[in-house]
């Protein structure tokens, strides 16, 4: 992937990177910013891309949520306690969303890695360097490729055009370019990025894609861009319904004396319920797998504020880890007399895969990864067994309407 350069600008908008302070304080202050907007007002504005000086209609949250920096349960609350449901349905569900992309891979976890695979094998051709650069010579496509290298965000209305021109205009293939998103979006998540690019594609839904209309782009770019009518390609070609598999069980915790470990998947390490484990040191590793630097910022420091205030809420030493590599955490756990090491669970996901690669090095060395998943989680991944609309018949039972 191309490297995201520091003077990268968009008519003088400071970079998006800038806007979001790595903490959990700023999420906070960002939610509570964001309530008045959550109801009515929001189902009515959100669609529109006003571009990047002008977010007013949406909420901006999702690289606090997608980091869990605060929670999906969490914002729910907040809003509900502002808004009547029947009002804010809409952005309760799309909130959903994440929970439900999650779910639905976490059942499939074959999908992921054969993601992987053809991220790792499909060749990079001339159109895709020029769809990267912004080079294609399509306008919109162009602006909004700029615009999440300087900004790391996409309207998610420009996310699905983007992708739809990506696809069925420049016709490549749609694991590029979801790789290319993952890249750059502060808020790049391995499953709802994976997966929305899926369904635009037509994958995720059989047999309906995405389309991108030059008369829908006008409309909801209030005029910024007045494309004509787009060139079609094929598309991938269908494939075989993914069967799901049962949710995993984690095992029990363990009692007494535990180290935890933080990873950038869930930086609310305080509200999590650790049963009679016991915290006496606290590590905490960013995964390092060459994302953009302004990602990679975000993450890093939101990941040392998390560590710090699991130091204060704990009272216990914390340590910094450069990578999550057995080395380090064997290390880290040796010094502090460790064999037991609880962490917030890791949906699929490169943090899963780098915890299962390194769990049997650290079982050599007599020392046991013991992860611990949100009730949240427990409650809503198995109702994604199949589409978005049978989940979201079961949201108001996971918040207790």
């Amino acid at each position: 992937m191309h490297s995201v350069a520091a003077a990268n600008k968009i008519d003088n908008v400071p970079l998006m990177y800038q806007k979001y302070q790595p903490s959990r304080a700023a999420a906070l202050a960002a939610l509570e910013a964001f309530l008045p907007q959550a109801g009515r007002r929001y189902t009515e504005q959100r669609n529109f891309d006003h571009g990047p000086v002008n977010r007013a209609n949406i909420s901006m949250l999702s690289p606090y949520i997608r980091h869990r920096m605060i929670t999906e349960h969490e914002v729910i609350t907040r809003v509900l306690t502002r808004h009547r449901f029947v009002d804010a349905e809409k952005f309760i569900q799309e909130v959903c969303w994440r929970t439900y992309w999650k779910g639905w891979l976490e059942m499939r976890p074959s999908v992921w890695a054969r993601y992987q695979a053809d991220v790792a094998n499909l060749p990079h051709s001339a159109t895709y360097d020029a769809a990267c650069a912004g080079k294609t010579g399509i306008d919109c496509f162009d602006a909004w490729a700029m615009e999440l290298k300087a900004t790391g965000y996409l309207h998610n209305h420009a996310r699905m055009w983007f992708a739809s021109l990506w696809i069925f205009t420049l016709g490549l293939p749609w694991q590029l370019g979801a790789d290319f998103f993952y890249h750059y979006l502060l808020d790049g998540d391995p499953a709802s990025n994976t997966l929305s690019w899926r369904w635009v594609a037509g994958l995720q839904t059989a047999g309906k894609t995405y389309l991108a209309q030059a008369d829908n782009i006008t409309k909801f770019t209030n005029g910024r861009f007045t494309p004509n009518s787009f060139v079609r390609v094929a598309g991938p070609p269908s494939e075989a319904p993914w069967a799901a598999a049962a949710i995993s069980t984690t095992p029990a915790l363990p009692k007494g004396a535990v180290g935890l470990l933080v990873t950038e998947e869930d930086l609310h390490p305080e509200s999590i319920d650790y049963g009679a484990s016991r915290i006496t040191a606290l590590a905490a590793a960013p995964l390092g797998n060459g994302l953009s630097a302004g990602v990679s910022a975000f993450i890093n420091g939101a990941i040392s504020e998390a560590l710090k205030r699991g130091a204060a809420q704990w009272r216990a030493p914390a340590e910094l880890i450069d990578t999550l590599d057995p080395e380090g955490l064997i290390d880290w756990a040796q010094a502090h007399k460790l064999n037991t090491i609880v962490t917030a669970y890791t949906p699929v996901g490169p943090v899963s895969d780098r915890l299962a690669a390194i769990a049997p090095v650290l079982a050599s060395a007599g020392i046991t990864v013991v992860p611990v998943r949100r009730d949240w989680d427990s409650a809503a991944w198995p109702h994604a067994a199949k589409g978005f609309f049978a989940f979201k018949d079961k949201i108001p039972g996971l918040i207790g309407l």
